[in-house]
């Protein structure tokens, strides 16, 4: 009982060990990927774009808001083209 339950120990300890070192690698890994890329790759801005339309259909308060929640939950990604009032 004695030599199966440090055999025990010893491959709980083993396996902590080796599953802390692969999640250890795989987070210091992605960090230096994650620098690499926004080193080199710089992240490209998208202005929003709103067609001089439809200026005169809703108010600039309210257009300015849409765009900026647009702006926001995309995180720069997505571009406003048009505002058309729904029916």
């Amino acid at each position: 009982m004695n030599e199966g339950f440090s055999t025990a120990l010893m491959l709980l300890a083993v396996g902590m060990i080796t599953v802390f070192t692969i999640l250890a690698l795989i987070v210091i890994v992605g960090n230096i990927l994650i620098s690499l890329v926004n080193k080199f790759i710089p992240e490209t801005k998208i202005r929003a774009v709103v067609k001089a339309a439809t200026l005169g259909a809703i108010d600039p308060r309210k257009m300015a808001a849409i765009v900026s929640a647009v702006d926001i939950v995309t995180e720069g990604k997505a571009k406003v083209t048009s505002i058309t009032k729904a029916e």
